[in-house]
Formats: C-alpha cells, sequence, structure tokens
C-alpha cells in the first residue's frame, strides 16, 4: 500500500488505519508480516524512549545542587555535567537521522535505545564528575541515534488521520518533555530514595529501557530495514564532508550557547558564534554542489524546498526558544529567589505540561476555521501569559491562584504554537524523505531550546546581579525577562499573520 502526504485539512479518518492495519507494508510482504505488524505498540515503544531522551536534556538541573555537594565538583564541572548531554546531542541529530536513512530506522532506535540504557546506569553509578561528564556525553550521543528514528517510523507507519494523531502525540511528548523532567527530577531529588540522593535521575531510565528493549524487537514493525550491509551502506550513502561541515557548525554554536552564560561570554564564544555562521555557509555551498553533480547530500534538497519548511523551522525555533527560557527563568526564580525545594519548584510547572499535552493531542478536534488560525493564537496566548506570570510574581510573592492560571495559559499557548507546525509541515513531505525532516525540525527544536536559555537566562541572571540580592530582585529581574519572552511571542504571531497572508495572495 502506498503512503499518502495530505496537505490541510487532513481527511476525517483513513480507511486502512482505521482497520488497525499499518499502511507501510510493502504491497508484496509476506502475510507473516502483515500479522506482526503493531502500529499501536510501535508509537508506544518509540514516543516512551523519546520521553526518556528529552526527560534527560531537564532532569538535571533540579539535581545540580544535590550534585554538586555530593561530588564536590567545581562550577564548571556541573556546568559539563548539564551540559555534555546537550552538546553531544544537538552535535550528532543529523547524523543519527541520516545514518537511520542508511541503516533502517527501527535498528537504529533499538541500539541508541541500548546505549542510551547503558549510560543512565553509568552516570547513575558516576563516582566523580570526570566521570559523569564522560557518560554524559555517551548519552547525549545515543540520544541522538535514538530520536531521529522516532519521527522517520511514524512517517512510515502511517497515513492520513492516523499519522495525524500520531504526530500530534509526537509534538506533545518533544515540548512537554521540557517541563515534565523539572517535575520528575524535583519529584525523584526530594524522595532521595535509599539514601541515593541525585542518581535515580539517571537510574529511572535503566528498568524502563530494559523493558522496551525487551519488547521492542517483537512488536516494533519496520519495512525498511536496508537490504545492504552496514558497511556497504556507509562506504556508498554517507556524504562524510557533509558531515563533518554540519556537526562543525552545530558545535560551534552549541558551545558558547551552553557555556556562554556561566563563563561570562568570552571573546571565544563570540567568535564561534561567528564562526558557525561560516561554517553554516559552507556546508549550505557543498551540499547544494554535491546536489548538483548527482550526489547523495546529507540533507535532501527536496527537504529544505519543502513548502513551508524555510518558515516552519523559524516558528519552531521561536517557539522552543521561549519554551524553554520560560522553564528555566521561572526554575531559577521560584528555586532562588522564593526558596522552593526541588519538589515544589518542579510540581509548578505540573498545570503547563499538562496543557501542552492535553492541546498536543486533540488541537486537531477544533473547528477547521480554528485550526487555520491557531499558531499566531498560540503565540499571542502566550505572550500574554508571558506578561501575566511577570505581573503575578513582580512583588516577591507566589503569585496566588493566578499564577496557576497564566502557567496553564502558557503551555495552551505554546502547544499551539508548536504543535500545528510540526504537524502541518510533515504532512508535505515524503515518506522517503522523513529521516532528512526529522534531522532538520529536531534540530531546529534543539537549538531553540539552547538559544532560549542561553538568551533569556543572560537577560534574567544581568538584571537580578544590577539589584540587591532577595526575593525582590529576583522578581524584578523576572519582570524584565517576562517581557522579553513576551516580545519574542509576539515575532512569532507576527510571522504566523505574515505567512497567512502571503498563502491568501
Amino acid at each position: 500500500m502506498t503512503h499518502t502526504t495530505p496537505t490541510t485539512p487532513l481527511p476525517a479518518e483513513d480507511s486502512a488505519t482505521s482497520k488497525g492495519h499499518p499502511t507501510d507494508i510493502p504491497a508484496g510482504a509476506a502475510p507473516a508480516a502483515r500479522r506482526t505488524a503493531r502500529p499501536g505498540w510501535l508509537l508506544a515503544i518509540v514516543l516512551t524512549g523519546q520521553l526518556m531522551a528529552v526527560l534527560d536534556v531537564f532532569i538535571v538541573n533540579v539535581a545540580a545542587p544535590t550534585m554538586r555537594a555530593d561530588l564536590h565538583a567545581s562550577g564548571a564541572g556541573l556546568q559539563l555535567v548539564i551540559a555534555g548531554y546537550t552538546i553531544s546531542y544537538a552535535v550528532l541529530l543529523i547524523t543519527g537521522a541520516r545514518l537511520g536513512a542508511l541503516l533502517g530506522h527501527r535498528r537504529m532506535f533499538l541500539s541508541g535505545l541500548a546505549a542510551f540504557t547503558a549510560a543512565s546506569l553509568a552516570c547513575g553509578l558516576a563516582g566523580s564528575t570526570g566521570q559523569l561528564i564522560a557518560f554524559r556525553f555517551v548519552q547525549g550521543a545515543a540520544s541522538a541515534m535514538m530520536l531521529p528514528q522516532v519521527l522517520s517510523l511514524i512517517q512510515r507507519t502511517y497515513t492520513g488521520s492516523s499519522r495525524a494523531r500520531a504526530l500530534g502525540a509526537y509534538s506533545a511528548v518533544l515540548a512537554s518533555g521540557a517541563a515534565a523532567g523539572l517535575i520528575v527530577g524535583g519529584v525523584l531529588v526530594e524522595a532521595d530514595l535509599m539514601g541515593t540522593g541525585w542518581r535515580p535521575v539517571f537510574l529511572v531510565n535503566v528498568p524502563i529501557g530494559l523493558l522496551l528493549l525487551v519488547l521492542g524487537p517483537r512488536l516494533m514493525h519496520s519495512p525498511e530495514e536496508a537490504p545492504r550491509g552496514p558497511a556497504t551502506a556507509l562506504r556508498d550513502g554517507l556524504d562524510l564532508p557533509g558531515l563533518v561541515l554540519l556537526a562543525a557548525a552545530v558545535l560551534l554554536f552549541t558551545v558558547p550557547m551552553v557555556l556562554g552564560q556561566e563563563w561570562d561570554w568570552p571573546l571565544w564564544g563570540w567568535i564561534m558564534l561567528g564562526l558557525s555562521v561560516v561554517v553554516a555557509g559552507l556546508f549550505a555551498a557543498y551540499e547544494a554542489r554535491l546536489a548538483r553533480r548527482g550526489g547523495r547530500p546529507l540533507i535532501s534538497p527536496r527537504v529544505v524546498r519543502a513548502p513551508g519548511m524555510a518558515v516552519a523551522v523559524l516558528r519552531i525555533v521561536l517557539a522552543m526558544a521561549t519554551n524553554a527560557g520560560f522553564l528555566f527563568v521561572t526554575t531559577l526564580h521560584v528555586q532562588g529567589g522564593l526558596g522552593y525545594s526541588a519538589m515544589r519548584a518542579g510540581l509548578t510547572f505540573v498545570p503547563t505540561a499538562a496543557a501542552f499535552g492535553v492541546l498536543g493531542l486533540n488541537w486537531q478536534r477544533l473547528p477547521v476555521r480554528w485550526q487555520a488560525v491557531a499558531v499566531p493564537a498560540g503565540f499571542t496566548l502566550a505572550a500574554v501569559s508571558f506578561l501575566g506570570l511577570g505581573l503575578a510574581l513582580r512583588h516577591g510573592g507566589d503569585g496566588g491562584p493566578w499564577l496557576y492560571v497564566v502557567l496553564v495559559g502558557a503551555g495552551a499557548g505554546l502547544s499551539l504554537a508548536y504543535s500545528p507546525v510540526l504537524t502541518r509541515t510533515l504532512a508535505t513531505v515524503r515518506p522517503q524523505d522523513a529521516a532528512d525532516a526529522s534531522g532538520v525540525l529536531v534540530t531546529a527544536a534543539q537549538l531553540g531550546l539552547l538559544s532560549g536559555v542561553a538568551v533569556f537566562g543572560t537577560v534574567f541572571l544581568n538584571a537580578a546581579d544590577s539589584a540587591a540580592p532577595g526575593a525582590h530582585a529576583s522578581a524584578d529581574a523576572l519582570w524584565v525577562t517576562c517581557v522579553a519572552l513576551a516580545v519574542a511571542a509576539a515575532c512569532g504571531t507576527l510571522l504566523s499573520l505574515v505567512r497567512r497572508v502571503r498563502h491568501l495572495r
């Protein structure tokens, strides 16, 4: 059965998927292959793996003080514990997507999951800061192997409205994982299970990962395993010069974004950011030349030129940057300014995570005319909620019931700003380009998260440093940052409206 790649509006129900049959099985597939296809199980397994990978970007943040005391870590060492995962994860995402296309998405997902589970165990048992830093880099690399395959497997397994629902679940997990990481991390650290302190934030992945590794080979259907051996596939299909150039560009961008604030934005950081633009330009020029000569570029030109892809990347970056910045500075304020415990700080974001997840899964149930304006409405709601957050906490109080109102509004707004963009963009991408599209969009989301923490974290910390310490100074710094967040979200509204006007013309 062939794939369909619908544009909006998506059909109400797809006949094949509504009967429970996967739509990615080749027409000549054996009956046994059809009987073993479990699209529902596949979605549950890959989204659980994705949730673990996304949680580990943020779960460490609330455990950092306990980690520092237990391991006697320096400030720079602790920063590398937090940043090591993010750096290797962001740098290798596109590579992971390409390897999945060459070697098989199911194979790469399970291999990445096994490596991630082993690295999580090693992190939980680490006896020194140096060991933990090294294992965090490995953990991030394993996530980069695993996470791009999730989107590719969804694209190749579902069509029509079933694909749209699966993509809704994907986007809800990807973006709400940030808040969920803070919640889970706070609960685990506060629980101090058997006196283990921070270690359960890593060890919690081990039983889940082992269960998925047992179920995955039995229940995950994958019709696109590479027909050639790994060595042949890599030799013939991996664009090594493009891979090196792209990895260098992302690394040059990521390192100063992650470490710049901690090290007071040194000159080398600005030089690296400038070089990242130069190397990105070299990568684009090389890929274009390779495509003209009939080669196999790392990212297919069809993906870059897909309708709305460039605007979608910008909107995803804006949505994820404001999401990460909002979560980061609010955590700093409630823990540092208001003195909340790790558990209370984490639980503060339950309304945000719940609102994001519910709308991410159900926005397609809205009337069609509402769906058409969902993205600009989402950015606008997020902007208003950010201003409301700053006002609710501006005088050093806990915000009362208004805090939870604006937290729900922020989660709902960010979900509407992000989920429809991802679903609609991927609806126009051909299944054979799913790996490239997943690499581009997930990398865009990750770079948005990094940029949000760096930019809005800098705004908050600089404003807090310029005032006397205390809850009022922290609240004033939060207000300044919330205004900046609202301006960024408003830019997302304007971008969406400009695109809509051009589309109507």
